[in-house]
């Protein structure tokens, strides 16, 4: 790759306007990730070549992996009014405008890759987030489910089925779903965290805390994990282990502010002044990531001194 990349470098000290080298070159470079190095050369092209569409997919594509999302958007949207048929493009456009929340201006693009390829499941799939996004759960329920019945390993598509279905109320087929996911990938700790949400919903208990074990397990970092665990344990009056279990959560999460909340709760239920004195202290200190008001927080701590 180096050799050929030197020999195109070299031809082009020769000659600056061998295009079609600049071009190989720009897009071995693409390939090979050296974005920076790319641009200059597709910006280049895509000055010398206004209506080569080809340059500016691959200028989209640059400006993607430098994270310059609206000069992508941008590039995209100039190669299709180029080449209006260039699926490629449409796909790269509609993920642009996920990533931006532009979720009607996706689903269009989707829509038109479809009509090109019936087949294409990536495009399914991602026309159910876009519907997902937007509320509307049996568009979205039906996108995720032609994309399994293209792709029946995509785990991705069962868990967002899963989610619509749970959306929906429907917990035994939302249920199956993730199951499915644990099946294709079983150290996915979202879909044990979503299984534990719909026990912890039906006051099965047992197995929401099974789950939530599984959860952590693969991710030691998931704060609501953590969150409808202490729900549990302080529910069923189990304060010591409500205990252990925050001091644990903040000795992986240690800026959570929710966390240290929580955990001051806990020492309130115990009776433990001090302690919980000094946690909604650091829950104050952690304020960025604490979903309850200060304001709310100091009221609470001041009525509780008074007593």
């Amino acid at each position: 790759m180096i050799e050929k990349i030197e020999k195109l470098q070299m031809l082009l000290r020769e000659n600056s306007q061998n295009f079609q080298a600049r071009r190989e070159l720009a897009v071995l470079l693409l390939d090979f990730n050296y974005p920076e190095e790319a641009l200059g050369h597709f910006l280049y092209l895509s000055k010398q070549f206004p209506e080569d569409g080809g340059i500016f997919y691959n200028l989209g594509i640059t400006y993607e992996k430098l994270k310059n999302f609206d000069k992508a958007v941008s590039s995209y949207e100039n190669a299709l009014k180029i080449n209006p048929d260039d699926i490629d493009a449409s796909y790269n456009l509609g993920l642009m405008y996920i990533d931006k929340k532009m979720f009607s201006q996706a689903e269009k693009c989707f829509e038109k890759v479809l009509e090109k390829d019936d087949n294409d499941s990536n495009s399914y799939f991602s026309l159910g987030i876009c519907f997902l996004k937007l509320g509307e759960y049996e568009k979205a329920k039906s996108a995720f489910e032609k994309t399994i019945s293209l792709n029946k390993e995509d785990i991705y598509a069962y868990f967002y089925l899963g989610n619509v279905l749970k959306e929906q109320g429907l917990n035994d087929e939302a249920r199956e779903k993730f199951n499915n996911v644990l099946e294709l990938s079983p150290d996915y700790s979202w879909a044990y965290f979503n299984l534990a949400s719909i026990d912890y919903e039906e006051g099965d208990f047992d197995s929401a805390i099974k789950n939530l074990e599984k959860t952590l397990e693969f991710n030691p970092k998931d704060v609501d994990a953590y969150k409808i665990y202490a729900k549990i344990l302080t529910v069923v009056q189990d304060f010591d282990g409500a205990e252990n279990l925050m001091l644990k959560a903040l000795e992986a999460c240690p800026d959570e502010g929710d966390l240290y909340y929580i955990t001051a709760q806990i020492y309130k239920l115990k009776d433990y002044k001090d302690d919980y004195i000094r946690y909604m202290t650091e829950a104050l200190k952690h304020n960025s990531t604490l979903s309850v008001s200060t304001k709310l927080l100091k009221k609470e701590m001041d009525e509780y001194l008074k007593d």
